[in-house]
């Protein structure tokens, strides 16, 4: 059940406003003509990870930012709900991986940053299948690549 928060007319993407959900969670931002988050917006769970992006059709998809309640956290791309794309993933020990992502998993070229600062010997730098590192190559362009669209999620204005 949706409770508005409050809703105002945006003719360049349908209506712009907040509800708060039966679950306690509350999205403030942009909506569809048939009632769907679409556009940018933000939404916090009631466990207080919070989603700061751009939706389509009600799912994250585009640039955006997830924090989780552990402080874990990701910047960069989604599509149909999930990390997919470029971006960078901080667990909350202070991990870090850098790269491309498919379903919410790492996947493809990225390289890993322990809590140290090390990235590993031999160094976690290559090619990711289903969040396991499978072979070492070097892919300076593609952790650019992730930085960069991090930083654009971070500051999409």
């Amino acid at each position: 059940m949706l409770l508005p928060l409050c809703v105002y007319a945006d003719t360049s993407v349908g209506q712009t406003g907040g509800y708060r959900y039966g679950n306690g969670a509350v999205y403030v931002g942009a909506w569809n003509s048939t009632g769907r988050r679409h556009g940018y917006g933000h939404l916090l769970f009631p466990d207080g990870t919070r989603y700061d992006g751009f939706f389509h059709d009600g799912l994250f998809h585009g640039f955006g930012m997830l924090t989780f309640s552990d402080g874990a956290k990701y910047e960069g791309e989604f599509l149909d709900g999930w990390f997919h794309g470029y971006g960078i993933f901080w667990r909350s020990d202070g991990m870090k991986h850098e790269g491309q992502f498919s379903g919410g998993k790492i996947w493809g070229l990225g390289m890993t940053t322990f809590n140290d600062g090390n990235n590993g010997f031999p160094r976690y730098e290559g090619f990711f299948q289903d969040c396991k590192f499978l072979k070492k190559v070097s892919c300076v362009e593609v952790v650019q690549k992730a930085q960069k669209v991090a930083f654009m999620a971070r500051n999409h204005d």
